[in-house]
């Protein structure tokens, strides 16, 4: 710690499919959906985030809307890299400051990841001026989001459901004993109600759209206890070519949602069934945590916890858990050591 401290920031991102958050300070400065827009002309980007994400599936010709990561990875090399940075810029705290400080980053990845798809994402941090890059894998992230102390030797259950993958972890003495990453979460969820609207109503919505109906009135049971009021959906018939609305109720979502969720369900079971027979006993006695925005699917917790016999409890502000567990290492490298990937 030095003259030159003042000059480095410290920041926790959460490089989200869905959507980017970060944390400098202690509180979340920037949250936004990971998407962008470039000038197909210029090749610039003209648009990130909130702004970005109005213009999606309304654009014309010169414009495109990217998503620059797909299942949880950089898939766009370039446009993340712009992202993450018009993001970095739009922290209030850097925004005053005469020259951009150099950072000091923790950005938490799927467990699934492989090290070509860990190099990217340290590449593009260090792009951005990332002095010091760490990563954390998601379900660490999320338990320690979540309040789980980690280094106790004792086995905790996360099962994180974010925008492109579900990642399944069973956590002890601040290590993955066994995990499962599998590329069904929310992005599937939305992409099952487009192909529903169409095969049941003929009715042809966006991405939006269906993300909408998705935070509505989606839900994983049909009995619901108090399901949500049905909805009115616009769209495109695809018989006549002409606008039309429909109305929808949970109940269709969750028919809509079953196959998705059943594979989900698997691979819980599967990650159950590979646990050493000692963490399976805590986490009979702990149940499992549920963390990422596809955990706020209306009855998922019941659904899960009717397939698997145990407790299931939803982390408070289940979309920010992860980016909290991240800010938490953040603050406290030194004790986090052992879970970060330097």
């Amino acid at each position: 710690m030095g003259f030159f401290d003042f000059l480095t920031e410290d920041i926790a991102i959460d490089l989200g499919t869905a959507n980017t958050l970060i944390i400098h300070n202690d509180k979340v400065v920037i949250d936004a959906p990971s998407i962008v827009a470039r000038d197909r002309e210029s090749g610039k980007i003209i648009a990130a985030g909130k702004e970005a994400s109005m213009m999606q599936g309304k654009t014309h010709e010169n414009i495109k809307t990217i998503r620059p990561l797909k299942d949880g990875v950089i898939a766009d090399f370039d446009a993340s890299e712009q992202m993450i940075s018009m993001f970095i810029k739009e922290i209030p705290a850097l925004k005053k400051r005469l020259f951009s400080p150099s950072l000091r980053m923790v950005i938490c990845i799927p467990s699934g990841i492989t090290e070509v798809e860990m190099r990217a994402v340290k590449d593009s941090a260090e792009r951005v001026n990332g002095k010091e890059v760490y990563l954390i894998h998601e379900p660490m992230a999320a338990a320690i989001g979540i309040g789980v102390d980690i280094m106790q030797p004792k086995g905790n259950m996360i099962v994180d459901i974010g925008g492109g993958t579900t990642e399944i972890a069973v956590i002890a003495l601040g290590g993955i004993v066994c995990d499962k990453s599998v590329k069904i979460a929310g992005d599937v969820f939305t992409n099952d109600i487009i192909y529903y609207m169409r095969t049941q109503h003929n009715l042809f919505i966006g991405e939006r759209t269906a993300e909408n109906i998705k935070i509505q009135i989606g839900a994983a049971t049909e009995d619901l206890e108090t399901p949500p009021e049905d909805m009115s959906v616009q769209g495109r018939d695809l018989l006549t070519g002409k606008p039309k609305q429909v109305e929808i109720s949970s109940r269709e979502i969750a028919k809509a949602l079953d196959k998705s969720i059943l594979r989900v369900e698997d691979a819980v079971m599967e990650t159950l069934s590979q646990t050493p027979p000692e963490l399976a006993a805590d986490i009979y006695n702990t149940g499992i945590y549920l963390a990422g925005g596809g955990s706020m699917l209306r009855g998922l917790d019941k659904r899960l916890s009717q397939k698997t016999d145990l407790p299931v409890f939803i982390a408070e502000d289940p979309l920010r858990a992860i980016v909290r567990g991240t800010g938490m290492t953040q603050k406290d490298l030194e004790r986090f050591k052992p879970v970060l990937i330097k």
